[in-house]
């Protein structure tokens, strides 16, 4: 046996990772292959009995289906205003903790606690602080703006969306930003210093460049964990006011457990959303794997 395994280098790669492919296989692989049958029937997730209709779920979807129309747009919207911000915010706090020598320590804890807790449990806190919490400090002190109908308007409940997402995830940033500071050599930023750089024309022109394989698994991660957005929406609006903030994965999980349980229909959005989210991964790493070939 251990002649075989020395002789067939690919036999002993096997056997070591027979447990994770057999694991893969039955619970991702297998699961993958039968939504995808499934998102061409009708199944309504409960009887055996059902009808093959083809690609009328996803004509379906697109043609009349106004509701998925707009939760589409809408997280595409939220998308675009999450990478932005969370990578902005990661970002600048690396910077921050970085420049704060003594109590770094402290505020990379501090800034990424929040990571740390249950996203449902965080969101219900902030639902309590958007519900009472922040109108009573408006009434009580000058703080007179903080009294809004965080989560009655459907304007201002993309704004609360937008704030626990950003808490929840920019200390997750950060610390890959602050790893990724931390290796850009010293040398080149006092030369630049020396050569009368200012700190920001420092920062863009040498510190930037030399972190964006960073910036680039940063947005990486921000786009695919933004298109997938459920927990903070459920657990902070429900899709309301009416189905304002109907995020895609909330309008599938709608569609094939709370609401209609059709479970076919439901699958075929899964797709849609999947390719989506396929296509715009592989345009922003090739993009940005250039720019990592410039710098």
């Amino acid at each position: 046996m251990h002649r075989t395994l020395r002789s067939k280098p690919w036999l002993s790669l096997l056997a070591f990772t027979a447990p994770a492919l057999l694991l893969y296989t039955v619970f991702l692989l297998i699961p993958t292959i039968g939504g995808i049958y499934y998102s061409f029937t009708d199944w309504n997730g409960l009887f055996r009995h059902y009808n093959f209709v083809g690609f009328s779920n996803y004509v379906e979807a697109f043609a009349s289906d106004s509701r998925f129309i707009y939760s589409l747009f809408y997280t595409l919207k939220y998308v675009v205003v999450i990478v932005v911000l969370q990578n902005a915010v990661g970002l600048s706090l690396a910077v921050l903790v970085e420049s704060r020598m003594r109590a770094k320590s402290l505020f990379r804890t501090l800034f990424f606690m929040p990571n740390m807790f249950s996203v449902y449990i965080s969101t219900l806190m902030w639902s309590f602080i958007f519900s009472t919490v922040l109108p009573q400090l408006a009434e009580k002190t000058i703080l007179h703006f903080l009294d809004q109908p965080w989560l009655g308007s459907s304007s201002m409940a993309f704004v609360s969306i937008l704030l626990v997402s950003v808490w929840q995830g920019a200390g997750y940033l950060m610390v890959i930003y602050i790893a990724a500071l931390q290796g850009v050599p010293r040398d080149l930023q006092e030369a630049a210093i020396i050569d009368g750089a200012t700190p920001m024309r420092k920062f863009v022109h040498v510190v930037l460049p030399m972190i964006m394989p960073a910036i680039t698994v940063c947005v990486f991660l921000t786009l695919n964990g933004s298109f997938k957005i459920f927990e903070v929406v459920y657990a902070l609006t429900g899709g309301g006011p009416g189905y304002s903030t109907e995020v895609i994965a909330f309008n599938i999980y709608q569609e094939g457990f709370a609401r209609d349980l059709r479970y076919g229909y439901a699958t075929a959005k899964s797709m849609i959303l999947f390719l989506i989210i396929l296509v715009i991964t592989v345009v922003q790493v090739s993009v940005l794997k250039k720019r990592e070939v410039e710098a």
